[in-house]
This record gives structure tokens, C-alpha cells and sequence, in this order.
């Protein structure tokens, strides 16, 4: 006997091909390259010891994916860059020569996507830039791969929690459990194949490779993740989940209630594991962002797994006085998940979206409003069969909320398809900000020399308001610096400012930053005071144009 009907197995496939004709999209990350030094298309007299990258968040390594090429082609970067939370620091044979070099990078952001990239610099004069054979793109079957398994995990989970709490609260005892265990049964196949192609996909994900280009070794490097760790657990509890729902689907009498309760801690548990694993765990208020998805899937969870219980089963085998009895409940239930639904669905909106301007100007934003839009009508379908449910007309006449049902069903299973890609899009507040850098096209960026040290200061915008301030230091041979303290003023003689102090915070021994804001236009004093041992140090003096 079939596991699903048609009409389920139709809907579910119509949130599959939304999914498939779905544009590829690019890699979607959080973190940006915030800055750099050398500087993109920078001119140095001499060739620098390191390149350093700083990101706007944390980043891990992506193994021999980041590599600086001189003006002949050949790598130039020895032995392996360190990473400091955000901060990128990449060795360089500084006998390249003189021409054009390009750094070429590749990490993973703290929410387990990818960022690649690159620029040029020069030594010297500029020459031709060196080309890299291979791309840094991200396989667009691995991307689509990620996307289907996705969507494949949400519809086993919409196969597991709603009929289970069914099951558990609403079947009437004279029914048969039979069918509706191998429905569950399947959505747990569902979920753990979703699970495990999730690690596998993962690795030629953040590798830029194809979907068989899988080893050993990036498994365990998967495995050895926040992403990794959070797809083990939830193997782990399914495992456990599934012991417990084998008597629970056998019959009434066969669980008990200490087992059930066991049931919905860890199926809670389990939901956790999927924001732990995704953009809500790097958002800037991870805690609530965690807790607000958790409750958004357990929430269209319910909803959709108890419509796929009354469409396929309720509907079609119980009878009058069931249906009278188990409708009224189960159209309370639906209508506080989908208040749940609304609800921790306008709290990521708010998270991840930002501002306005984000919401309808990124793909983020736009994907956003199509799901509302989405549910705007299911809800509107739900509300209906409500209506019928509280004029007794659904217990009549079952073929009218049949149908309403089966609307429902259908847009859900697009909802879905969504949603798949949505969590794979780079968050309408990050996308925001990484225009807002890549429009930055002015900056400030000069190699001061003194009796003591070479500095390298970048100011990026260089523009009234906010910035930001890097600094390097460097001894007269070109070597980093190690520096014991560092200070910093700026004033504008022009408008009568008087000197500000700009905080420094130090990064590594010779790379420090600061966040300066510029009140007025004109050509800023700043001074800059490095000391490299108790008696050692020395100032020197930038004159910057602020626009």
C-alpha cells in the first residue's frame, strides 16, 4: 500500500521543482573583506613580508585555497597562513620580484558558507596580473544538491511532528496505525538522508569541488565543526527518536506517557540542531535567533503535518461523530501555530533584514517577501476551512475542507521550496553591507616612514562619518614590526578641532585598528605614535582629504 498519495507526493514534488528552476545564486556567506594590507591595487616600493586579510567576522580555513601569485605566475605565499578570529595573515617570499601579484582566498564563514576572493597589488610598477587556473566559484550542482536536501529534511520533519502529535493526541483508537507509520517512518528516512547529505555535500561546498569530489579528510574537517557536530547530534537523537516512536506507532497502549514526554524533549532538541548548524547561530543576537527558528520549524511542523494527517487520512476514514470531535481541536491547534508561525517569522525578518532598503533591494529581502506572500494566502485558505470547521459544515461535508486542505498543502510545499533556498542566501542585513563596502571606492591608504619603522595606514572611507583605521608596522627591511603600544590623534587646524584621540586596539603584534569619525570635510592631521620597546619609539604625521 502506498506510503503517501498521489496528491502529497504531488505537492511535495511541486516544492522540489521550485527549488530546481530556481537562478543559481552565488556563495552565500556573512563575512566580508573588511580590509586588507596590502590594499587592492596598492603600489609598493618594496614587497612586503605578509599579506593580511580582515573580515567582518570569523573565519576558518579552507585547506590550500588561499595563495598569493607573483607577477610570473608561480606561488609566492609560504607555508600556512594564520588565522586570529577575523584576521587573515598570509607569508610572502618577498624575492617575487617587481609587477602585479594576486591574492587569491577562500574560507568559510562562521555560519558554515563559503567566501572567496581576490585582488591585485603591485611591487615596483605594475605589470600584466597573473591568472589562477582553477575557479573559486561554487559547483552549481553541489549548490542545488544542498538546496533539494534541504528541503527534503523540512518535508520529513512536516512527515514526523505533525502526525506523531496527531497520533499521540487527536487519532481516534478504533483507526488503524499502519499507514500512518510508514508515513512517519518515511519522513525519518527523510530527515537522516537530509542529514547525512548534508555533511557530505558539505565538503566539495566549501571547497569549491563537485559533488563527488569528496575525501576523507574533508569529512573529518566537516565533522570537526559547529556545522559537523550539529548534523552528529541529530543523527544521534533520531537514532533515539526512532526507539521511541516504534510502540507509540504500534498501538494507544504501547507508550506511555514518561515516553512520550521523552519523545517531544528530544524531537525539541532535534529542531535545535538545525539553527545551531545555519545562519541563526552567526547572527548578532545568536541566543534569540536559535530559539526564534526552532520555534518557526517546530511551528510548520505541526501545522503542515497535521494538514497531510487530515487530507490524507482523517478526512477519508473517520467518521461524523470523529471528525466533529477532532476538528474543533486540531483548528485551535493550527491556528496557534500559525500565530507561532507569523510571530517568529516577524522576529527573523527583523534580525536578518535590517532595515527597509534591505528588504526590498536583496535577493534576501525578495525571497522574504515572496514567502509572505506565500503564507499571506494560506492563511487565508486556513481561515476558511475555520469558518467551516465552526459551522459544522467540515463533519457534513467533508469534501469542502478537503479541498481547502489541498490548496493549503499545495502552496505550503512552494513555501518550503522557499525556504530551502532561503536559508542558502546571504541575509538581507549582511548583503546590505557588503554593497554598502563594495561601493566604497574612495579610501586612504600611505607608507609613512621613520627613523625607526615603516607604517602603513589605511583609512577606508576616508569620508565624513565613520571610519575605520588600519595600521601596520613594519622595520626598515620590510619585516613586520613588533609593537608594544600604539597611539593615534586626529584634528582638522582648518575649523579650529583640536586633536582627538583615536583608539587602538591591537590585532597582532605589528596590525592595529581603530574607528575614527570624521565630523567635517577637509584635510585631516593625524598623528600616529608607535613604540617598540621601553625606550623606542616615534611619531609620525599623516595629512588625510576627507570628502
Amino acid at each position: 500500500m502506498a506510503v503517501m498519495t498521489p496528491r502529497i507526493a504531488a505537492a511535495l514534488a511541486a516544492g522540489a521543482l521550485a527549488i530546481l528552476i530556481s537562478p543559481p545564486a552565488p556563495a552565500s556567506a556573512h563575512a566580508v573583506l573588511s580590509s586588507s594590507n596590502p590594499i587592492q591595487g596598492a603600489v609598493l616600493a618594496s614587497a612586503p613580508a605578509e599579506v593580511v586579510l580582515t573580515f567582518t567576522e570569523s573565519v576558518r580555513q579552507v585547506p590550500d585555497k588561499i595563495l598569493v601569485l607573483g607577477p610570473d605566475g608561480k606561488r609566492v605565499d609560504k607555508g600556512e597562513p594564520t588565522f586570529a578570529g577575523a584576521v587573515v595573515t598570509i607569508p610572502v617570499d618577498q624575492s617575487g620580484g617587481n609587477g602585479t601579484y594576486l591574492v587569491s582566498y577562500r574560507v568559510i564563514s562562521a555560519d558554515s558558507h563559503p567566501v572567496a576572493g581576490g585582488y591585485t597589488y603591485s611591487v615596483g610598477a605594475p605589470s600584466v596580473a597573473p591568472t589562477l587556473e582553477r575557479s573559486e566559484d561554487t559547483n552549481q550542482v553541489v549548490a542545488t544538491a544542498i538546496k533539494v536536501a534541504k528541503y527534503l529534511g523540512y518535508a520529513g520533519l512536516v512527515l514526523v511532528v505533525g502526525p506523531v502529535l496527531v497520533l499521540c493526541l487527536l487519532w481516534p483508537a478504533r483507526l488503524s496505525r499502519r499507514r500512518v507509520a510508514a508515513v512517519v517512518w518515511t519522513g525519518m528516512g527523510l530527515v537522516g538522508f537530509a542529514t547525512v547529505a548534508a555533511v557530505w555535500l558539505q565538503g566539495p561546498y566549501t571547497a569549491g569541488g563537485g559533488i563527488f569530489d569528496v575525501s576523507g579528510g574533508q569529512v573529518r574537517d566537516v565533522l570537526a565543526t559547529t556545522f559537523g557536530t550539529a548534523h552528529l547530534v541529530r543523527l544521534g537523537l533520531l537514532v533515539a527518536i526512532a526507539l521511541l516512536l516504534r510502540p507509540l506507532l504500534r498501538g494507544p497502549n504501547e507508550s506511555g506517557k514518561a515516553d512520550q514526554i521523552l519523545l517531544v524533549v528530544l524531537g525539541g532538541a532535534a529542531l535545535l540542531t538545525w539553527p545551531i548548524a545555519g545562519h541563526p547561530a552567526a547572527s548578532p543576537v545568536a541566543a534569540v535567533s536559535v530559539v526564534v527558528d526552532a520555534v518557526h520549524l517546530a511551528s510548520m511542523s505541526i501545522w503542515l503535518g497535521g494538514l497531510v494527517m487530515l487530507v490524507g487520512f482523517l478526512l477519508r476514514q473517520a467518521n461524523e461523530r470523529e471528525l466533529g470531535a477532532v476538528l474543533p481541536v486540531w483548528s485551535r491547534w493550527a491556528a496557534l501555530a500559525v500565530s507561532a508561525l507569523v510571530l517568529a517569522g516577524t522576529v527573523q525578518a527583523l534580525i536578518e533584514v535590517s532595515t527597509p532598503d534591505a528588504l526590498v533591494s536583496t535577493t534576501y529581502g525578495g525571497l522574504s517577501l515572496a514567502k509572505v506572500g506565500l503564507l499571506a494566502r494560506v492563511i487565508g485558505v486556513a481561515a476558511y476551512a475555520r469558518r467551516l470547521v465552526r459551522r459544522r459544515i467540515a463533519a457534513d461535508e467533508p469534501r469542502k475542507i478537503r479541498r481547502a486542505v489541498w490548496v493549503e498543502l499545495g502552496i505550503t510545499a512552494v513555501v518550503l521550496a522557499v525556504s530551502a533556498v532561503l536559508v542558502q542566501t546571504t541575509p538581507a542585513r549582511t548583503a546590505a553591507a557588503n554593497e554598502a563596502l563594495g561601493a566604497t571606492a574612495d579610501y586612504y591608504s600611505e607608507n609613512i616612514a621613520s627613523n625607526l619603522y615603516n607604517l602603513q595606514v589605511d583609512i577606508d572611507p576616508a569620508a565624513v562619518g565613520n571610519n575605520s583605521v588600519h595600521l601596520y608596522a613594519y622595520d626598515l627591511s620590510g619585516k613586520p614590526l613588533k609593537v608594544v603600544e600604539w597611539k593615534g590623534t586626529a584634528a582638522l587646524p582648518a575649523n579650529d578641532v583640536a586633536p582627538i584621540e583615536i583608539p587602538l586596539l591591537a590585532l597582532t603584534d605589528n596590525h592595529a585598528t581603530g574607528e575614527l569619525t570624521f565630523s567635517l570635510a577637509g584635510d585631516w592631521q593625524l598623528r600616529f605614535t608607535v613604540r617598540i620597546s621601553d625606550i623606542d619609539q616615534a611619531t609620525v604625521t599623516a595629512t588625510v582629504p576627507v570628502t
